[in-house]
């Protein structure tokens, strides 16, 4: 379905062609004065230099030849050569009615699908959840949802950090309590127990106390990295231990993400990528792009056009271990092999921006990927307290995203019961609905490259730019339907009209335009223009509603217009919040 902006845009660039002007001048605009018009075109100011002529000529001769007819109802040229357009309300009916009928309200699908995979999340196991993990697991999830919406094949990759040092950490340390596990016996020959010999509470804190005691002490530092060479390196007992730790994480971390409404289709990480490496290593050398420098292994991955330095992407380091590169080269190189994907979305803390500068640029160089595939990389900035520093607890520790999550749910719950008499159970479910809401719009509403400052009162309010705000929205329009269908109406199959009503009017132009958002936020892996086309479009609502008479009007013709705008109302944000990643309680 075309977008609203090229229907008139088409209609202009007729008028420009007729008045003897090049078409690509008539580029129409959301006005940057909607006190004065709707939309705005100012390609005669463009065009003035080209055509020697002033530009208010220039407009005033493409005005002239504007019908007025099918998209305008009022044109107007102003000085120096502004065209200001206002359009006609049975157009803008007819294309809300439009929308109504068509898949996805309007939202065209690609063309030519593609495979997309999103790597997000990021957790490392054996480790809690705290809200540094927070920014990936929302935005990657939203990224996920508008890119599969769009008609993609969508992958989503949760990609652990289940390999490194900190499973040498844990084992050392276990070992140091519990010697007598047959894991450490270099003679037992049975089977490994089944049931591992912690819990997620014992292996949170066991790492903090390993790490805390190797800093201190280099023998046991060492220990641990012999045990992480041992596990690298297939000891039977040191693997068993591995994959109790990972069945206890893994199952953990399911229960938190699902608290956030985030699905991984894959739980793949580090160690998934490790089988790939040793003949990745061995092509890079035979095929004289990895060379060694100071004993180690890189490839260069400067440009000329670098105006800062590029250092090469280290492949091995001079003892012949893997790093983080290694690590994500080998993992595209999986994703190669088994899902060809056309392009890779990796939404990470944009500090690491360097390294996936030379990880890409490693990738494509060597042909690890190909040159058509698209490797994106989307830094999100930190979530602060008010202190302007990376949110922390009272205490000042690190806080665990379940704390936060408890918070905002017991925050919200206390809302609702102090507002309104609600029966406990019901409180309790829209509480942590309604906070889920307030948790994830307060993150995804600021553009994901930027820090901001997580303030909890203002995140949970009713009022403002905010998730309860948009809810509280979508459940009043889902009351004024519910009334309309208790009296014995019908919503289905109702049509918007082109009533005159300057709030009316306001409302049915942010409904136009939904499609050109969505293709917006999806171009630009932009979430946040999703938050502030809602935040928009529930004011244009609740101004319409408190201006307008809608269970009481008596004019039945009128009324219907205004429940078929309202279930596209209610419909555009329900498919908005979705693709945010949450939802809006029945009631509030």
């Amino acid at each position: 379905m075309k977008k609203i902006l090229e229907l008139i845009t088409e209609e202009l660039e007729q008028a420009f062609v007729e008045a003897g002007y090049e078409k690509e001048l008539a580029k129409v605009t959301l006005s940057n004065r909607p006190d004065l018009c709707e939309y705005q075109c100012n390609g005669a100011m463009a065009g003035a230099k080209k055509y020697h002529k002033a530009p208010f000529m220039i407009a005033d001769e493409v005005v002239a030849k504007i019908s007025k007819e099918e998209c305008i109802r009022e044109v107007e040229s102003v000085k120096p050569g502004f065209i200001n357009i206002k359009t006609n309300p049975e157009f803008v009916a007819e294309y809300l009615n439009q929308m109504v009928q068509s898949d996805k309200l309007g939202v065209d699908a690609e063309e030519s699908p593609k495979m997309i995979m999103v790597d997000y999340g990021g957790p490392n196991v054996a480790k809690p959840l705290h809200v540094g993990h927070l920014r990936s697991a929302i935005i990657g999830e939203s990224i996920k949802r508008i890119t599969r919406f769009k008609g993609n094949k969508v992958v989503g990759d949760i990609h652990l950090g289940d390999w490194g040092y900190q499973m040498g950490l844990i084992i050392t340390e276990l070992k140091k309590r519990q010697p007598e596990l047959p894991y450490f016996d270099d003679a037992f020959t049975g089977e490994y127990p089944e049931e591992a010999p912690f819990t997620i509470s014992d292996l949170e804190e066991i790492y903090p106390a390993a790490s805390a005691y190797a800093k201190e002490h280099e023998e046991y530092r060492e220990e641990a990295l012999q045990a992480t060479f041992l596990l690298q390196n297939g000891k039977p007992g040191y693997r068993a231990i591995w994959k109790h730790i990972m069945n206890v994480s893994v199952s953990d971390l399911k229960k938190n993400y699902e608290k956030l409404n985030v699905e991984f289709d894959l739980w793949k990480g580090e160690a998934d990528a490790q089988k790939y490496i040793p003949d990745m290593v061995e092509r890079l050398k035979n095929d004289g792009y990895a060379y060694y420098n100071d004993g180690a292994l890189v490839v260069d991955v400067k440009e000329e056009s670098d105006t800062k330095e590029v250092p090469p992407c280290m492949i091995l380091k001079s003892d012949g271990a893997a790093l983080y590169d290694t690590t994500d080269l080998a993992t595209l190189v999986e994703r190669e092999e088994l899902y060809h994907p056309d392009e890779v979305i990796y939404v990470v803390d944009k500090r690491q921006e360097l390294h996936f500068v030379q990880v890409f640029r490693c990738a494509k160089k060597t042909g690890i990927v190909r040159e058509e595939t698209a490797l994106r990389f989307l830094g999100f900035g930190t979530m602060n307290g008010k202190d302007g520093k990376p949110f922390k607890t009272r205490e000042g520790g690190v806080m665990r995203l379940e704390t936060l999550i408890k918070d905002i749910t017991d925050k919200m719950l206390e809302k609702i019961t102090d507002n309104r008499t609600v029966a406990e159970e019901e409180a309790s479910r829209t509480a942590q609905i309604v906070g889920m809401s307030a948790l994830k719009y307060g993150d995804l509403s600021n553009q994901a490259s930027k820090d901001y400052v997580f303030d909890v009162d203002r995140f949970t309010s009713f009022e403002g730019n905010t998730g309860p705000y948009i809810l509280y929205t979508i459940v009043r329009i889902k009351s004024i339907l519910n009334k309309y269908q208790e009296a014995g109406n019908q919503v289905k199959g109702l049509k918007i009209s082109a009533l005159e009503n300057e709030s009316q009017k306001a409302l049915m132009l942010e409904l136009a335009k939904y499609n050109s958002v969505i293709d917006v936020a999806y171009e630009e892996l932009a979430p946040h223009k999703i938050c502030a086309y809602i935040y928009d479009l529930a004011n244009a609502f609740n101004r319409f509603y408190h201006e307008t008479k809608i269970l009481t009007e008596e004019d039945k013709a009128k009324q219907q217009s205004y429940i078929a705008l309202l279930t596209l109302t209610r419909d555009v944000l329900n498919t908005c919040i979705d693709l945010l990643g949450f939802e809006a309680p029945e009631r509030m």
